[in-house]
């Protein structure tokens, strides 16, 4: 726990004095550059990724109706994660990370490109669903790590680290809230093909800005000559320090028992919710001064669902950001562990659309104050050296458990139901949340 008690003391929030900073506290990162280009060009991917995220998985739905199948779409994206991930952290502590994420962004918008063309000719099939994810899933294992570990080169240094971390997730839970909104409009006009085809265009905005960035030469520390001694060297930091195990271990068990309620929310938006959103479909659908003509209103409520979400993320991002230095980190992480799952709860007991949409600006601004902070204090540890493998076990944690909890709460909500899938998991996750906060008093006072 020494580890524990350094990272207290790290600047983990840049002092910039308003008199020399065009930026106010919380937006300082914007003052360098090379993080202004991929802060923007982010921006504009991301809306397009939440876009597709939103649109593939109604497309499954409305091709089987299955919600177990939406968990399968989401097992597909997942395989890659367990031999790609680890690998993919390696490569970002041994090459250059700005080329390795021109390649994977590109790689990205062809995926797009091509799941766009098979549903505008009407010869999409699940199957095809399938295979795209699980190629995305593998360009992700990759990017993903490389990604976060390239933040703190973008900024020089780790006194504007924590800030530009949590823009970082501002921007991302931005695309969530206007990406889900503008796929359910799209998709409830001209169909799915759409969105997939605008988020393919939205990727020449962050490979433009990669492209553009001026970076100077970093040292690199001597690195073993083999792939395994690299990797082992990276788990060996990861279980050899507790306060990243213990903030590893919150991501993972939210991730698997709470986040998977993003993969219902089509179930809750054509079975549970239907009937008390029909006063507002009815509203932005019916008649002809209605600004949308809905193919699919179900899809117009799952885009609302989504946006509410995301509006509660960008909202919590920003709430991160705006911390000063000094600020409790793990009080708040604490904080933000317990509401998440909590709220969750509470919307797995609605049948209000108001509510509902209530209850998820919450479980929003909960989930990624929570994810922010535990990335916060998990790079503010990590020495540069190992940074890209310490992220992909992240990333692995994250996304590798989300996906699998899709799955489960897949095949739960096709038993039981969707209120039962994501009301028993979050609470399961509540229990372990409440164990660590008790179990390890410290994590509450890291700065």
């Amino acid at each position: 726990m020494a580890r524990m008690k350094d990272a207290h003391g790290s600047p983990c929030i840049g002092r910039v004095a308003m008199a020399q900073g065009a930026f106010p506290s919380t937006f300082r990162a914007l003052r360098h550059r090379n993080f202004r280009l991929f802060f923007f060009g982010q921006m504009i991917s991301l809306v397009g990724t939440w876009m597709q995220t939103i649109a593939q998985q109604w497309l499954v739905y409305r091709l089987t109706g299955s919600a177990a199948m939406l968990g399968m779409v989401n097992f597909m994206a997942v395989l890659p994660l367990v031999p790609l991930s680890l690998w993919g952290g390696s490569l970002a502590d041994r090459f250059p990370k700005r080329s390795i994420l021109v390649f994977t962004q590109s790689a990205m918008m062809v995926q797009a490109f091509i799941l766009a063309a098979l549903t505008w000719t009407g010869g999409v099939q699940v199957w095809h669903v399938l295979v795209l994810a699980l190629l995305l899933g593998a360009v992700g294992a990759v990017d993903v790590p490389t990604r976060q570990a390239f933040i703190v080169e973008m900024v020089g240094d780790k006194e504007d680290l924590s800030n530009a971390i949590a823009l970082n997730s501002a921007i991302f839970n931005g695309g969530r809230a206007l990406g889900p909104a503008a796929a359910g409009a799209i998709v409830a006009t001209i169909g799915e093909a759409g969105a997939f085809f605008i988020n393919g265009v939205t990727f020449i905005a962050v490979i433009a800005g990669l492209l553009m960035m001026r970076l100077s030469a970093s040292p690199r520390p001597p690195q073993p000559s083999r792939l395994g001694a690299h990797l082992r060297e990276g788990m060996r930091y990861v279980w050899g320090h507790q306060v990243v195990t213990v903030l590893l271990s919150l991501v993972a068990i939210s991730a698997f028992l709470s986040m998977p309620y993003s993969t219902l929310l089509p179930v809750f938006a054509h079975d549970v919710l239907a009937e008390s959103a029909h006063p507002v479909v009815a509203l932005l659908c019916g008649g002809s001064s209605a600004p949308f003509t809905c193919r699919s209103p179900d899809a117009l409520i799952y885009g609302m669902l989504m946006a509410a979400s995301g509006v509660g993320a960008v909202t919590g991002a920003l709430f991160v950001a705006s911390l000063p230095r000094g600020a409790r980190r793990g009080r708040w992480l604490t904080v933000s562990n317990l509401c998440f799952p909590a709220l969750l709860v509470a919307m797995a007991l609605s049948r209000s659309f108001a509510l509902s949409l209530l209850l998820l600006v919450g479980i929003g601004f909960a989930f990624v104050t929570q994810n922010a902070l535990a990335n916060t204090l998990i790079q503010i540890t990590v020495p540069d050296s190992l940074r890209g493998r310490v992220m992909s076990f992240y990333s692995l944690m994250f996304q590798g458990m989300m996906r699998l909890g899709g799955m489960q709460a897949g095949a739960v909500g096709d038993r039981w139901g969707a209120p039962t899938a994501v009301g028993v998991g979050a609470a399961a996750c509540l229990a372990y949340n409440l164990w660590v906060a008790w179990r390890y008093p410290r994590l509450r006072r890291m700065a």
